[in-house]
């Protein structure tokens, strides 16, 4: 007897429709699995029979062939188990495939016939909507997140002996309810963290504001203890809520990843990645033998810091040069390459020397002649180029740590970028991809940013005496387009220039020497 039922392979954030043909044969014994699987894939035939024999059923003793089209795609992962399982029962005669025909399968099976979660299924569920099928059938862990797929019928189980039933028609189950996006979206503003407990620094704060607005990367440069990481944690805080696109496709990418954890429906938060110096290049980049998504792609719509940025391997930092031009991340292989997303805002911080103590107000730097020069060098030109925004840190009085009121709100700073980003999307209405300031091409900055002569001549004169790039040129014009936004100006001044060109005075040629 020949029986189809279909599931879903994972490839980069998407899925593709995967047909699981079986076929029960009279010749032979066995089971045969073919279609490119990987070893969890082939390792399946063993969790199958004994989840049949712990479910009161058994294996047919005749020959199985399990085909996992299309067969040229590299099926990987434990959540063929149910897809092939079903089939397998439904050729033997146990499940009636009356309903298969419109529904797709995903799930690991347990020895004892329950069933486990697994990554990917977001994507999974929006690819079965698409081949217009009608339900899913998922493990009860997965069920709030494949829920978010409108259009769907959701079915959450717990066991190989419920899937039965359901298909069977022999119980009556209810699809999964999903989450009420308006409530939420509500929670998503609601954060540990504000820019209301940070004492001070209202230089710092007010770079953090244009960063958020316009989507600029930061370097934070300051002693221990100056508060760099408590801002850098706040960042979230003061950004724009996630559309209802960009929390689907930020869910994807942690689905895929397997980081959702106890999350329910889409995450509305916007990300925050902060990974160890020690982390490696495929760890931080994606990829790997079987490709994932690294931190820049799990920190997309989000933020990626890197805190201790001089200590991160000088290979591990090069390669962030590339996403954060391109947005975007491709993994190659001999025979296929993924592409992940990677459109983040890159924060970092750093210590001014070894000792951490450079330019200190008050405690002296132990640090031998070139120490300093040696230290920044650890950190490219090219890299600090595509850093928009360099701002020192430096350590708060105690006047103003002891102060009882409170700063300035998180939500309040939020509200003024929001109206920035509200600018930025109407400049760009006719643009698809570009959303802020910081992603303008040098066409775009010749259309929307003209300058003024003064504002040129400035500009020119700063390049000369803080020996920039022509890089830095262009996103110091980016940077003070943000900042005209935050000041409701059509047209960039000198004062908006001005400003943005004093957020490069930490690069390597005025600093350290």
């Amino acid at each position: 007897m020949f029986v189809k039922t279909y599931a879903g392979a994972i490839v980069g954030i998407d899925a593709l429709k995967v047909t699981v043909e079986v076929n029960l044969t009279g010749g032979g014994l066995g089971l045969y699995l073919v279609g490119l699987p990987d070893n969890a894939v082939k390792e399946s035939e063993q969790r199958i029979r004994a989840a049949f024999e712990n479910s009161g059923r058994k294996m047919s003793g005749r020959k199985i062939v399990v085909n996992l089209a299309p067969a040229d795609l590299r099926k990987e992962g434990a959540g063929f188990d149910l897809p092939i399982a079903v089939g397998i029962l439904a050729a033997m005669g146990e499940v009636n495939d009356r309903m298969l025909e419109q529904t797709m399968l995903v799930g690991e099976l347990s020895l004892d016939g329950s069933l486990r979660p697994v990554r990917g299924v977001l994507p999974i569920a929006a690819k079965a909507r698409e081949e217009g099928l009608r339900h899913l059938i998922v493990p009860a862990g997965n069920a709030a997140e494949a829920a978010v797929v409108e259009g769907l019928e959701v079915y959450g189980l717990q066991t190989l002996s419920e899937v039965i039933d359901l298909l069977n028609g022999q119980r009556v189950f209810e699809p999964v309810v999903p989450m009420d996006m308006k409530a939420s979206e509500v929670e998503s503003g609601r954060y540990a963290e504000d820019f209301a407990d940070v004492k001070g620094q209202s230089a710092v704060k007010r770079a953090l504001e244009i960063a958020a607005a316009g989507g600029h990367n930061v370097l934070m440069i300051g002693a221990p203890g100056s508060g760099k990481t408590m801002l850098a944690r706040r960042i979230p805080t003061i950004l724009p809520p996630l559309s209802v696109e960009e929390a689907l496709e930020t869910t994807k990418i942690h689905s895929v990843a397997g980081k959702l954890g106890s999350v329910r429906g889409l995450l509305w938060q916007r990300p925050f990645r902060a990974p160890h110096h020690m982390t490696s290049q495929v760890a931080l980049i994606g990829g790997g033998q079987s490709p994932q998504p690294g931190e820049v792609s799990l920190a997309h719509n989000g933020v990626l810091f890197l805190d201790e940025l001089p200590e991160f391997g000088r290979s591990v930092l090069e390669v962030l040069r590339q996403p954060l031009e391109d947005k975007k991340i491709v993994v190659s292989r001999a025979k296929y390459s993924v592409e992940y997303p990677a459109n983040f805002t890159l924060v970092a911080a750093m210590n001014p020397c070894p000792c951490g103590y450079y330019n200190h107000p008050s405690r002296e730097c132990t640090c031998p002649p070139g120490a300093v020069h040696r230290y920044m060098g650890r950190i490219s030109g090219p890299l600090l180029d595509r850093i928009d925004l360099q701002v020192e840190v430096t350590p708060v009085a105690i006047g103003e740590i002891s102060e009882s009121r409170p700063a300035e709100s998180s939500a309040a700073i939020r509200e003024r970028v929001i109206r920035a980003r509200k600018v930025q999307a109407e400049r760009f209405r006719e643009v698809p991809g570009i959303y802020t300031n910081a992603m303008m091409n040098a066409k775009m900055l010749r259309e929307f940013c003209p300058l003024s002569d003064e504002a040129r001549r400035l500009l020119e004169q700063a390049m000369v005496r803080l020996d920039l790039s022509a890089r830095a040129y262009d996103r110091i014009i980016k940077v003070a387009r943000t900042i005209a936004d935050l000041d409701h100006a059509e047209r960039i001044g000198t004062a908006h220039l001005a400003e943005a060109i004093n957020y490069r005075s930490l690069d390597r040629g005025s600093w350290g020497r």
